[in-house]
């Protein structure tokens, strides 16, 4: 009877249960922090020129043991392949790299453009005897590339009235361009344009054609003068008044003006190659062998051959 009543003993263990700590605070810390780093870069690369950005991304595609201990680049003039160059910032090498991409993506040609136009608007507005031409000048983006002209007005042409004789302020603007146009890879061409008043012997002696090529020929001197290299030249017209300004009455004085082209790279082959494209020959005789087999397979004859080439 007493193992009957023998107490029951019941053991309940307490957990305490322990405090998680800040682990959390530090690591929303961390993202934070690497946000507005984030934030900073893309803030500081939004105001930087495209020559600071490339150099960025030539930096993310240096070897990383070369940018974190230094040494030499894929430029270096000490590797097997020869290469380098004075420049301290870029290697010709790498630069060459650079610029081809410029040449290659659509964007990088326009941000290039962009740039130069911003270049030469600098340029203008730095030098007080130039401001006043702001009015007179007119450069937009072009599927050919930079095009920049130069616009008479009745008080204050850009060269004398009737004459190639440049005005001396027309002189001081191309030799203020020119070192940057120099400065770019990209080739040129100039094209003179009259308003459409003929000169009093009408196009049998002196006219306007012979004073628009005079002209243009006249703003290349001043332009080879102010350091333009003159074989980034590829063509230099007489336009007379057969392009007037869109929008503009014929005999508007406006006109008369200077056009410059900074060609593309595929701009500048089309002049060079006269309007012929690769392959446009080929095409050509294509079409004209289809178009004779259309006409003579309905008499039931077929010409397989192909036919005399019209491009020699």
């Amino acid at each position: 009877m007493a193992e009957d009543h023998r107490p029951i003993i019941i053991r309940r263990k307490k957990v305490v249960h322990a405090h998680h700590g800040g682990a959390w605070k530090i690591a929303l810390a961390d993202f934070m922090t690497a946000l507005m780093a984030l934030f900073l870069v893309m803030w500081i690369l939004s105001m930087a020129d495209d020559e600071q950005r490339a150099a960025v991304a030539e930096y993310f595609q240096t070897p990383l043991s070369v940018a974190i201990m230094g040494g030499p680049r894929d430029g270096s003039p000490s590797r097997v392949i020869p290469g380098g160059g004075p420049d301290r910032a870029h290697q010709d090498g790498e630069q060459m790299r650079i610029d081809y991409r410029m040449q290659t993506r659509p964007a990088d040609v326009r941000r290039h453009f962009q740039n130069i136009q911003r270049q030469i608007e600098r340029a203008i507005q730095a030098d007080p005897a130039l401001r006043q031409l702001q009015a007179q000048m007119r450069l937009d983006l072009t599927r050919e590339g930079l095009r920049i002209q130069m616009m008479d007005t009745d008080q204050r042409p850009m060269f004398e009235i009737g004459s190639p004789t440049v005005a001396p302020y027309m002189g001081r603007l191309l030799r203020t361009i020119a070192p940057i146009l120099n400065s770019v890879d990209n080739e040129l061409t100039i094209s003179g344009h009259t308003d459409s008043i003929p000169y009093s012997g009408g196009y049998v002696g002196y006219s306007n054609w012979e004073l628009s090529s005079d002209r243009a020929n006249a703003s290349r001197r001043e332009l080879v003068a102010g350091g333009l290299d003159p074989d980034k030249l590829i063509s230099i017209s007489g336009m007379a008044d057969r392009i007037p300004l869109e929008g503009a009455d014929p005999r508007d004085p406006m006109n008369r003006r200077i056009t410059l082209v900074l060609h593309t790279e595929q701009s500048a082959d089309f002049i060079r190659r006269q309007g012929l494209l690769p392959g446009d020959a080929e095409e050509f005789e294509r079409l004209l062998q289809e178009e004779l087999n259309e006409e003579l397979g309905e008499g039931g004859l077929q010409i397989d051959q192909e036919p005399t080439s019209l491009f020699l």
